[in-house]
């Protein structure tokens, strides 16, 4: 439905299909006849498909209805999440676990949001002849995060930083495998025949 409807005497066509408060099709009527079939139920008529020939109407609260269309933009208003592209700042490739798991929590949580992540490391003195340790450290950012973002730029070199951004997505690590079966245990072996060996026939004297 638009947010503007006409309803009641703002319907100037004639006739319309109507729909009764109770969802029942009630067919094609004269529009002054549904108005006071509405007002007699205590409703409003409603133009809900003002394209249809003849248009479409519906008995029903207007009001209320339009009550409840406001607090559903309202709710969905309150759901969305403009993008933000946030920055984490990384001092030195010489960062220690500690502090890096800290800064990929973080990252995971803006990415949780929906947000995109721009790592940026920069190199202090002598630190830029070994800019191989800064991508080792972006790798692991990357591996660490892959089950929720995926590369929106991947690694870049501008001047004495470098800077790599995430965006939220990934592929789920896969389920681990179940155990295989154990092996059945091997069958013992046949017992051996009993049977004692034919006995000789003595020897005639």
């Amino acid at each position: 439905m638009s947010k503007d409807l006409r309803c009641n005497e703002q319907i100037r066509i004639s006739p319309i299909r109507l729909i009764d408060e109770n969802d029942q099709q009630i067919g094609i009527v004269e529009t002054r006849e549904a108005i006071l079939r509405a007002r007699e139920a205590g409703f409003d008529l409603v133009e809900v498909a003002p394209q249809s020939r003849p248009p479409v109407c519906r008995i029903m609260d207007y009001g209320k209805w339009k009550y409840a269309q406001r607090k559903k933009e309202q709710h969905s208003k309150a759901k969305r999440h403009e993008t933000e592209l946030k920055e984490i700042r990384i001092k030195t490739p010489k960062i220690g676990d500690h502090d890096l798991e800290i800064k990929i929590k973080h990252a995971r949580e803006f990415l949780a949001r929906g947000d995109r992540v721009q790592f940026t490391l920069r190199f202090r003195g002598r630190e830029l002849a070994h800019v191989d340790e800064g991508q080792k450290v972006f790798a692991k950012i990357q591996q660490d995060l892959s089950e929720v973002s995926k590369v929106d730029q991947g690694y870049r070199r501008e001047g004495r930083r470098i800077t790599m951004t995430l965006a939220p997505g990934g592929t789920p690590a896969p389920k681990a495998k179940s155990e295989p079966a154990k092996a059945a245990a091997p069958k013992a072996p046949a017992a051996e025949s009993a049977t004692p060996p034919a006995a000789q026939t003595p020897s005639a004297s």
